[in-house]
């Protein structure tokens, strides 16, 4: 698959930092979204406000292949795991799903047809800005050099262990934690914890609104998204996801 879509949360309370991987990725419950959903539903608008804060937030996962890093020459012509957001993930799917006639569909995971993807990082108001950040022409991947292609392809991360439970090999074992232990943590963290067995009783307790810290990056200037090495079906399967099936069926 060309992507691994993952859910997490991130906020603080009296008790520390709440920053773990949801369970929603995986179609299970989560404690915090089940947390989120009463609270919104208790018809207070502070209850609103504290769920607003700890929503879950969406990010993909891909195989990239750097191109050229000027800031970081040892990172090119090797594959990476690339974390983004909605920002760039929108750039993907107008290839995939030009919105104008006349536009011709991209995939740009493609070996033969795909494309390089110029990343342009701007400090916005504060926050980092990707809306500058393109794709070029579809051009054949590494000169469709085959020794080349194949290096590439034996390097590619296996991206179900995102968002697969338990799988075998996975590079971190705690990246889904279970539901009892995100429980546990939650309880901490927003101070309601008394001890072994302790529930929640008051879930509207009042929270600092910081977001979880950003972390400082190097990022590659140039990436040319490879494909995934073999065709996978999610947790939680979407349009997007689909309409990529139909495409490598297609070819």
């Amino acid at each position: 698959m060309p992507w691994a879509k993952v859910y997490n949360h991130g906020f603080k309370g009296p008790g520390g930092w709440f920053i773990e991987n949801s369970l929603t990725t995986l179609g299970q419950k989560d404690p915090v979204s089940e947390m989120n959903s009463r609270l919104w539903n208790s018809g207070v608008e502070s209850d609103k406000d504290i769920a607003r804060q700890r929503k879950r937030r969406l990010s993909y996962i891909s195989n990239i292949l750097v191109v050229s890093d000027p800031a970081n020459p040892q990172n090119e012509g090797k594959v990476f795991l690339y974390k983004y957001g909605k920002k760039i993930f929108d750039k993907i799917m107008d290839m995939m799903q030009p919105e104008f006639p006349g536009e011709t569909p991209v995939n740009p995971f493609d070996f033969w047809g795909g494309a390089d993807f110029e990343l342009k990082i701007r400090n916005v108001a504060g926050y980092r800005n990707y809306d500058k950040s393109d794709f070029k022409s579809p051009t054949p991947f590494l000169g469709a050099d085959e020794t080349q292609l194949e290096s590439t392809y034996n390097s590619l991360y296996d991206l179900n262990e995102f968002v697969v439970p338990n799988y075998p090999n996975a590079h971190d074992a705690n990246w889904f934690k279970s539901y009892d232990e995100l429980k546990n943590k939650l309880e901490t963290v927003l101070g309601l914890a008394v001890g072994a067995g302790a529930t929640l009783r008051n879930e509207a307790v009042s929270q600092s609104a910081e977001t979880a810290p950003i972390q400082s990056v190097s990022e590659p200037t140039i990436v040319a998204a490879a494909p995934a090495a073999a065709p996978a079906v999610a947790a939680e399967e979407d349009d997007t996801l689909s309409y990529f099936a139909q495409m490598a069926a297609e070819d």
